[in-house]
């Protein structure tokens, strides 16, 4: 947690990263995927998606198309949201 935010703040500040991050593609990964499963995360599980957060966008796109390992702390939450991401484009 950064200084004294409140739990409410941290998951607000993470929707608004996964929103609003460097390029269109990841914030429509990562946007819906936060609005739909970060409330439900364990404190453990937000603190990967904090580092999932920090990654370069263009290293996590390798990574969702199978064209780069993801950092072994962040490949399960990673994989659990590129399955996400698959499942919404079958829908469309």
């Amino acid at each position: 947690m950064i200084g004294t935010e409140t739990p409410q703040d941290r998951l607000k500040r993470m929707k608004m990263r996964s929103w609003r991050r460097g390029t269109k593609e990841m914030d429509l990964v990562l946007g819906p995927w936060a609005d739909a499963h970060l409330e439900q995360l364990t404190a453990a599980e937000l603190d990967i998606y904090e580092l999932l957060l920090a990654e370069n966008d263009q290293d996590l796109m390798a990574c969702l198309f199978n064209q780069a390992e993801p950092r072994p702390e962040i490949a399960p939450l990673l994989e659990r949201i590129t399955a996400f991401a698959r499942d919404r484009l079958r829908k469309v």
